[in-house]
């Protein structure tokens, strides 16, 4: 019998070097070898209490059915509440949907506004998704690189450079994954500004770490400081990592009521609504007030701090003070090793799970999580420091 050809679209897409090493690193801990795993994406505490109250009691009060495709009224509702108060946005319910996570408020997006050939603009280090589900959506990922030196902050010449007349959108991230970088509000202005020159570009501004931030650090919305271009940005946002609410799957796209009102037919003809008893958990989640979050960044403040200074006395090591997120991005001492053999080498050696930058789009760059106990954090750290000296 003849094999089946696989459509263009699964044959653009790359394997996740993400997944071979998770699965590298559970065949060894099955083994019997001693695993330190930094490479974590999610918070190691779990959710506050009471949002798992609040889905649970949703559960036993009947919100077990089918809903709306584009959400549960009350939390988009209360979404909207949240955008006008604390971004100063001129929104309401119909502006907002939700999604199964925020990576599927991404790819609805690209999939309802992407044509063939159109083209994104990617500042690197990006999320690894991003190319991926702009390629899925016909359009092409155009990269735009930064350096480690600067910080890694986005060039807008080079930015600017980069713009032709089949960019449909740039891609805004900060906090920065994997850097842990916060855009300031003048870089954001500037990128702004291209936008105001451009009337055909769109911005993607992927706010999903917003609340994690180190003590007197800031975030700016795109859209808050660019009232005038709020038509052409979209807010994407979600509860996964502000709240430790990552297996929830409750993500949620801001933009026009048209786009929306789009994106949600696609939605209501792929997943359908988003699990009904965890949007009431969401609901929940924008109650929590103020000292809650303080209290979460503070412990993400020690052990930020301490990650970086455990990498600033490797010998060899650059690093970047992130300031956000749970991730730093530390490069390499030269290119004499790649990222991906490197993180392939420690695991295998000495049993440190880390991310290759290659899948960030920087490949003598790595990923390390503090979203760890200090303990494993200072045992990374070691492990690092041992492979760095016999590898180098």
């Amino acid at each position: 019998m003849s094999e089946i050809n696989l459509s263009k679209r699964a044959l653009s897409l790359e394997p996740s070097l993400t997944l071979q090493i998770s699965a590298k690193a559970k065949e060894l801990v099955s083994e019997g070898r001693d695993i330190c795993n930094l490479s974590a994406g999610e918070p190691d505490f779990d959710a506050p209490k009471t949002v798992i109250d609040a889905t649970s009691q949703a559960i036993f009060g009947g919100y077990t059915k089918y809903g709306p495709a584009s959400g549960d009224l009350d939390l988009r509702k209360a979404i909207a509440k949240k955008l006008q108060i604390q971004n100063n946005l001129n929104l309401e319910f119909e502006n907002v949907m939700i999604t199964n996570g925020a990576k599927q408020a991404i790819y609805n997006l690209f999939q309802v506004l992407l044509n063939d050939g159109d083209e994104v603009l990617i500042p690197a280090p990006y999320w690894l998704s991003y190319p991926q589900m702009v390629r899925l959506a016909g359009g092409k990922p155009i990269f735009v690189n930064s350096s480690a030196e600067d910080g890694f902050k986005i060039n807008i010449q080079d930015l600017k450079a980069k713009i032709s007349s089949r960019t449909k959108f740039i891609i805004i991230n900060t906090p920065n994954n994997p850097t842990g970088r916060v855009m300031s509000k003048e870089e954001l202005l500037q990128v702004a500004e291209l936008v105001r020159e451009n009337k055909n570009i769109n911005i993607l501004s992927d706010e999903i770490y917003e609340l994690i931030l180190k003590k007197d650090f800031q975030h700016f919305s795109l859209a808050t400081l660019a009232s005038d271009l709020q038509e052409r940005i979209f807010i994407v946002n979600g509860f996964a990592k502000g709240w430790a609410m990552t297996g929830w799957r409750v993500g949620y796209l801001v933009g026009p009521k048209h786009i929306i009102k789009a994106s949600s037919a696609l939605q209501s003809q792929s997943t359908s609504n988003v699990c009904s008893f965890v949007q009431r958990g969401a609901l929940e989640a924008l109650k929590i007030n103020h000292e809650f979050f303080e209290e979460i960044n503070h412990q993400y403040d020690q052990r930020r701090d301490l990650l970086y200074e455990g990498l600033k006395n490797i010998k060899g090591i650059f690093i970047h003070k992130p300031n956000g997120a749970f991730y730093a991005f530390p490069r390499l001492p030269d290119s004499s090793i790649t990222s991906v053999e490197f993180c392939t080498r420690i695991l295998n050696k000495y049993g440190l799970v880390l991310i290759p930058g290659k899948v960030f789009g920087d490949d003598q760059c790595f990923r390390i999580s503090c979203a760890n106990s200090k303990e494993k954090i200072i045992d990374g750290l070691t492990r690092l420091q041992n492979a760095i000296n016999n590898f180098y």
